[in-house]
């Protein structure tokens, strides 16, 4: 499913930058009644909660009505599933008039291109997809950027120097994410490895805190994740270790635990297709955008975090918005975890390669199949 993901996305990109219910929302009338306004529809492959994947969109789509005000009506379903449930909705929402979509889940990218082909006057947004059509475009975050600069948090505040990652599904975009945090922990801390977990689900708080818990058991006094729920850094909190938030600050969740949070910033971007939508100049196309673009940002740091670590933290951030760090460049051979060369000396992968990525770095305590 994934073989072709890298030439297709890179081909693509022209341009920078069953369901529980749906909730709607119309600002004021106080723009031009006679112009009715662009209905702007969401699909959420999670229940609505208070930090992670979902929320983030959220507040994107409540980014785009503040905006735009009027001149939009946005809406949204949650706790979809990927696959027959996603088409329905995804469906529902184009006959119900809305002519800009937003599907932001990997799995919602085939239901997003059926219905595509059914409403050609309608928009579509497939985010973390990678096929384009005439009406469909995609766009994706360089979460592996902030996964990076956290590492070196984590590196710099781990005393066991082992920490636990509690990955979704083994696709490129979370082997990038889990190298890059393992890259960015042995940049600080050579002796640091890195435990992963596989759920092979993107929402399942039951077992994430599971997998978190058994890690923990494993000498793990620092962890991350890459799922959809809160899970982890509750456990986090419960047992006393540390934890790096994704999606969202969770320090409400876990006060004690977090030491840093990547989180991946949506409104701009929405706001900017929606406003296209408007004044007609919407094209299909892909964006990834990262540090730079202002869609991944690492901050919100814990109390436990010393300033220095902050600052250093900080300071590699601006180097990556700047050009000067780059998670995949190799000052020295990398190796994958079998012993093989994955990036050769002076060397820096570029967005075909981050694509395709099918190994795990050299510290990571894990097998996929290939």
């Amino acid at each position: 499913m994934y073989k072709n993901l890298a030439a297709t996305f890179v081909a693509a990109c022209a341009f920078s930058l069953a369901p529980t219910g749906a909730f709607s929302q119309t600002s004021p009338a106080s723009a031009d009644a006679a112009k009715p306004p662009l209905k702007v529809g969401f699909v959420y492959v999670a229940p609505l909660s208070d930090a992670g994947w979902v929320r983030q969109h959220e507040q994107g789509r409540q980014a785009v009505q503040a905006a735009l005000g009027a001149a939009v009506q946005t809406s949204y379903v949650e706790n979809v599933a990927e696959g027959p449930d996603a088409e329905r909705v995804i469906r529902d929402l184009a006959r119900q008039g809305n002519t800009l979509i937003f599907t932001p889940s990997f799995g919602y990218m085939e239901p997003t291109l059926k219905v595509a082909a059914e409403f050609p006057d309608v928009k579509f947004e497939s985010i973390t997809g990678y096929k384009t059509a005439p009406n469909v475009a995609v766009a994706n975050a360089r979460y592996y950027e902030g996964r990076y600069l956290a590492g070196i948090a984590a590196g710099r505040m781990t005393k066991s120097n082992v920490a636990g990652y509690v990955a979704g599904f083994p696709i490129p975009e979370v082997l990038q994410g889990i190298n890059a945090f393992t890259l960015g922990m042995r940049s600080v801390n050579p002796k640091a490895e890195v435990h992963v977990v596989w759920l092979n689900a993107w929402f399942d708080p039951t077992r994430e805190r599971d997998a978190a818990m058994t890690l923990f058991n494993q000498n793990v006094d620092v962890i991350a994740f890459h799922t959809g729920s809160t899970a982890v850094m509750a456990a986090a909190q419960e047992r006393g270790k540390l934890a790096v938030a994704y999606h969202s600050d969770m320090r409400r969740i876990a006060p004690d635990a977090q030491i840093v949070a990547v989180t991946h910033q949506w409104g701009d971007y929405y706001t900017r297709r929606a406003q296209a939508v408007l004044d007609g100049t919407w094209k299909s196309g892909a964006v990834w955008g990262g540090v730079r673009q202002g869609m991944i940002r690492v901050g919100d740091f814990g109390s436990k975090v010393p300033k220095a670590v902050q600052a250093e933290v900080l300071a590699r951030q601006k180097d990556i918005a700047s050009g000067k760090l780059h998670p995949f460049a190799a000052k020295q051979p990398v190796l994958d975890n079998e012993g093989h060369t994955v990036i050769a000396q002076g060397q820096t992968l570029g967005d075909e390669q981050i694509l395709a990525m099918n190994w795990l770095v050299q510290g990571v305590q894990g097998k996929i199949s290939r």
